[in-house]
């Protein structure tokens, strides 16, 4: 089976929704992304840190999933990364509560042996030279590079931000990110200006609104499902992106065709991600159900028209 390697935050969450709370929950990044990414046919290992007040039970259920966890750093007398948020009434916008480092404050990212040889890694949402740190220590280059990354990078760190855009294949953003870190309004000529930034195919997330895949001229749009309810959207993007990764890491297949039904897998696996709270829906989910909700993703999309 080929390998995913993938970076990013496991982390505790409370999150506050127009329709109720949680203490705090099973969240971060790498969490979200290595459970989408469990629902396809691969090896993939996490990269990341925690305090010793991770409970057992959340590193069972990574392991239950088949992620390799010995890249995830147990911190003795060490404290979990944690967010707390509140999102409006609309769920695309949202409030930043509370967010504790812990020990993210220091990490230093080591890649397991058996995977500095991984077919593709997938830097989720941290800081630049984290995601760079992961690239040094790949004793072959990946067949693919994806990377996540956010607002608050190109504020705080966006030279760092810059340079390890040099060394990928994908960029994942929202279309508010795309525009701050090109400059432009279009997402057109936004994500051209972001493809000579280095990576050859951006894709823009746009939330309730589905998500585009640039690549040189090319252009491909994929839906988001229409959902009767949406309950809790963090972790959407992840998940997302870990279906994504996922799907190319399974098929072998980096091309721009093949990158068409990695987005539809993606959006896919984000639909259920957004139904409950957290990572529930993520746990509870089963294959039949994703086969299922792809044939309704086909259906949106296909039509037959006289040219």
């Amino acid at each position: 089976m080929n390998k995913l390697l993938i970076v990013g935050t496991v982390a505790f969450d409370a999150i506050e929704t127009p329709f109720g709370k949680t203490d705090k929950i099973l969240g971060g990044a790498g969490t979200y992304i290595g459970l989408s990414a469990s629902f396809f046919n691969l090896q993939s290992a996490i990269v990341s840190v925690v305090g010793d007040d991770f409970p057992q039970e959340y590193l069972d259920l990574l392991t239950e999933r088949n992620i390799d966890i010995s890249g995830l750093e147990v911190v003795k007398g060490g404290k979990t990364f944690f967010w707390s948020g509140r999102y409006h009434n609309d769920l695309n916008s949202r409030d930043t509560l509370d967010t504790q480092l812990n020990v993210l404050a220091d990490f230093q990212p080591k890649v397991p042996e058996n995977y500095k040889n991984a077919d593709v890694v997938m830097l989720g949402n941290l800081h630049p030279l984290v995601q760079s740190s992961v690239l040094d220590q790949m004793e072959a280059k990946p067949k693919l590079v994806v990377l996540d990354t956010m607002n608050f990078w190109m504020d705080c760190a966006l030279p760092e931000l810059l340079e390890v855009m040099k060394r990928v294949d994908v960029i994942t953003i929202n279309d508010e990110e795309a525009r701050q870190l090109s400059g432009e309004y279009s997402l057109v000529k936004a994500a051209a200006k972001i493809q000579s930034m280095g990576p050859k195919y951006v894709v823009i997330k746009k939330g309730e609104h589905g998500a585009l895949l640039f690549h040189d001229l090319q252009v491909f749009f994929a839906p988001a499902l229409p959902l009767e309810e949406v309950f809790d959207p963090t972790g959407a993007g992840d998940t997302f992106a870990g279906g994504f990764a996922g799907f190319i890491t399974q098929s072998e297949n980096v091309s721009f065709e093949n990158m068409k039904n990695a987005i539809i897998y993606g959006s896919n696996l984000a639909s259920f991600c957004v139904e409950k709270f957290g990572t529930e829906r993520m746990v509870d989910l089963d294959k039949k159900e994703v086969v299922s909700r792809l044939k309704q993703f086909k259906s949106l999309t296909q039509f037959d028209i006289e040219l």
